[in-house]
């Protein structure tokens, strides 16, 4: 299966990252991708106005998402990607959506808000309250997680215990001291503690970093991004999971319970 990572500088204007959004999705059908992983908060953003994603929060049936969905009627590709959709008055939940053949076939509320590094995620945005469910693309099975997520084993253990082989993110990657290190420390780490893919999309910009990576289960890195906008593949082989996992057998040989939601 071929997957591919586009990242672009999110703009202040809604109608333009969507028609980039649906740009991307054409370009990696056309190269063969079954999967297109693109970047978080999706709708807008400005970099001298840090609350523009919540306050052009829109609904799973606005204007954004209907053109992403017309597109995804042209063909089999599933697109994943992050919105804000509105909670309740000046609120928004940060929502990962997947997106094939003009449906929305799952959606997740971001569970750990951004709560670090002197930005506080939840001032505006809610967190969400229930496991992502596993999607499945041409056999093989996906785990979704978005950003800060990727910082918490037990959320990555968990979906690769239920069965992931794949763990996608999109990510907006907050520029800053040894964050670019974090970020390539974290997805290896991931890769390693589940024996799993990571199919990341960075966001660029002037704030975040992009640098979009795919690791395979081994924690090799076989395809990356630097800053500048652009779209990228790789393979996923089912036959490298299988190797992973009898190379490194790390979900059988864990002596901890599985890790629960609080």
């Amino acid at each position: 299966m071929y997957v591919a990572v586009g990242q672009f500088a999110v703009s202040p204007f809604w109608e333009e990252n969507a028609r980039q959004c649906v740009a991307l999705m054409a370009q990696a059908a056309r190269q063969g991708a079954a999967l297109l992983v693109l970047p978080e908060a999706l709708l807008a953003r400005h970099d001298q106005d840090p609350d523009l994603s919540v306050k052009s929060a829109q609904p799973l049936d606005g204007g954004f998402l209907q053109l992403l969905l017309d597109e995804s009627q042209r063909n089999q590709l599933t697109t994943v990607l992050t919105v804000h959709v509105p909670t309740t008055e000046g609120r928004a939940a940060n929502t990962l959506v997947v997106l094939r053949e003009g449906k929305i076939i799952a959606n997740y509320a971001k569970l750990h808000l951004y709560d670090a590094f002197t930005v506080q995620e939840s001032r505006l945005v809610d967190p969400g309250s229930q496991i992502p469910p596993l999607i499945n693309v041409e056999g093989i099975k996906l785990g979704l997680m978005t950003c800060y997520d990727i910082r918490f084993p037990e959320m990555a253990l968990n979906l690769a215990l239920a069965g992931a082989e794949v763990l996608v993110l999109p990510a907006a990657w907050v520029r800053g001291p040894l964050k670019e290190h974090h970020w390539a420390t974290l997805l290896t780490a991931r890769a390693l503690d589940t024996t799993c893919y990571i199919v990341a999309a960075g966001e660029c910009g002037n704030k975040n970093i992009g640098q979009s990576r795919i690791v395979d289960p081994l924690g090799v890195t076989i395809a990356a991004a630097g800053e500048a906008p652009g779209l990228f593949m790789a393979e996923i082989d089912p036959e490298r999971i299988a190797q992973a996992r009898r190379q490194l057998p790390v979900l059988t040989n864990r002596r901890f319970a599985p890790p629960q939601l609080m």
